[in-house]
Formats: structure tokens, sequence, C-alpha cells
């Protein structure tokens, strides 16, 4: 990989960092049981993968990644207090390589904890992840996510500039976590091409292009607190989302966010340029 790209990665996650207040980094051998902890503490108890599971994922090489409070005073007084106490550890993340459709490292796990949500963690986490990805030569990051959760759609197509690759109903089948509850385990899978276009745009905060597209899905704002609060109504959106999202499928479309945060099904090319009379890159 162009020691640029590399540089420039490694760049982008270091300011993640400082806007944050945390520091990311290679889980250590000591904090297997705390990196355990921090995903349960998301998904429930016995929802992920197990301490042996991690420490071999560790091992091995895979990105088991940290964020940890910044002891050395970069922490913005104003934080929640899980930033008051240096080396606590408020995030974490781990992730496999694979070979399907090409070498790419797939992102399985992401966790932040509650207290410390909304201060940029996740987003430190993914970009570390992308760094450390370049600099072994992986160009490619793949995950999946909630396609009904508007606020992740926003941060993996729009913040990241990852894209739509496939839609995978009952992908996990009744997983009946702390979050998912007996919803459907429907999923979009997502492919962060790391050196792509609409990743540079995206990265660089520039706007979104404006998608064409007939169709689309609207996204209510808060599907999970939908989802405590009135579960039929939260059932009947995803019978709803699950017939668009077939189609949308069968059509060979896939899903973008518009500038209200609803999906439009387009089949524009991923990296199309935001600016006016610009052509596509």
């Amino acid at each position: 990989m162009d020691r640029v790209v590399v540089d420039a990665a490694e760049a982008l996650a270091e300011a993640a960092e400082l806007r944050s207040g945390v520091v990311t980094r290679e889980a250590a051998e000591h904090e297997v049981d705390a990196v355990l902890e921090r995903f349960e503490a998301t998904w429930g108890e016995g929802r992920g993968p197990d301490h042996a599971m991690i420490r071999a994922l560790l091992h091995a090489g895979g990105t088991v990644l940290v964020a940890v409070v910044d002891d050395e005073g970069g922490v913005d007084a104003s934080a929640t207090p899980p930033f008051a106490t240096p080396g606590a550890l408020l995030g974490a993340t781990l992730g496999f390589l694979g070979w399907n459709e090409g070498l790419h490292l797939h992102s399985h796990m992401n966790a932040v904890a509650p207290a410390a949500r909304g201060h940029g963690i996740g987003l430190a986490l993914k970009l570390r992840q992308r760094a450390i990805a370049l600099a072994h030569g992986v160009d490619e990051i793949r995950w999946t996510f909630d396609p009904l959760i508007r606020r992740n759609a926003r941060m993996n197509l729009v913040r990241l500039g990852a894209e739509v690759a496939a839609y995978l109903p009952e992908f996990y089948g009744v997983i009946g976590d702390e979050i998912t509850g007996a919803d459907r385990s429907d999923r979009f899978e997502v492919r962060w091409r790391l050196a792509a276009p609409r990743v540079d745009r995206a990265l660089g905060g520039e706007p979104a292009p404006h998608w064409s597209g007939e169709e689309g899905f609207a996204l209510v704002a808060d599907f999970e607190s939908l989802r405590r609060d009135d579960p039929d109504e939260a059932a009947r959106l995803r019978a709803a989302s699950a017939a668009a999202f077939t189609a949308m499928a069968r059509q060979g479309l896939r899903p973008e966010l518009d500038e209200h945060g609803d999906y439009v099904f387009t089949d524009d090319d991923p990296d199309l340029d935001a600016r006016p009379g610009q052509e596509t890159r």
C-alpha cells in the first residue's frame, strides 16, 4: 500500500483520538477480560465471543482494538464521568480476515460504553482499524448493520463513506440479545473501500452527492425506541422494509441516504462526485 495513503489514514485516526479524548490501539493481553465485559455490557452476557476466542484473535493478529482514556492530559474537561479515570477502557472492536469475493477485514463487533457515546469513540476505533488494515495491504473492510437504525446508516454511508453491498434478511437468525430481542435480524452488508473516492470525500467532510432514484424507504428517527415502546408498529415497519429491500436487491439497486436521512434506491456510480458539473471519478 502506498505509504502516503497509510500516513494519511494514521493522521485521520490520530485526529479522531484527540477529538474524543481517547487512545486507540491493539488490546493488551491483560485487557482481554475488559474487552469481553465491554461486549457483554452492550449485547448481554454470553452474546459475544468468550475469553479464549478473543485471546486467540489477539494472538493471531486479528484487530482486537481498544479505546482507552488518554492519560496524557488531552481530555476535554466537559467530558462525561467515565473520561475522568485515566486508562479506563471505553470502547472495543474486533475483526478478522476473510476472502469471499476478495481479501478483506470483517469488522464484527464495535462497542462503546453507554455513558461515553456521542464523543466520537466509535469513529476513532473505525479509523484506527482502517489505518491498520491499509498498513497491512488490506484495502477493504466489511461489516453488517441493522438497516432500520438511522444513526448507524448515517455513520456508515455518509460519515465513513461505506456502501451497501447486499441485503441479508434474517442473517443471524433469532438473536434474542439486549439490543435486538425478538426482532428479525435483517442486515445490510457494507463494504468500506478504504482508498475509494467516496471514502476520501466522506472522511474529508465533503457533502454527499444527490443520488438519483424514484423509489426508497423512509426511516423513523429512533427505531430502537419504537421497538421498545410500540413493538407492533416496529414489526410492521420491519416487514415493510423487508419487502422494499428485497425488491431493491432484485432490481440491482443499492440504498443511499438522502438529505432527509431516508433511503433512496439508486444505480448511480458509488463514487459519484458531489460537486455540481463534475463527472464521476
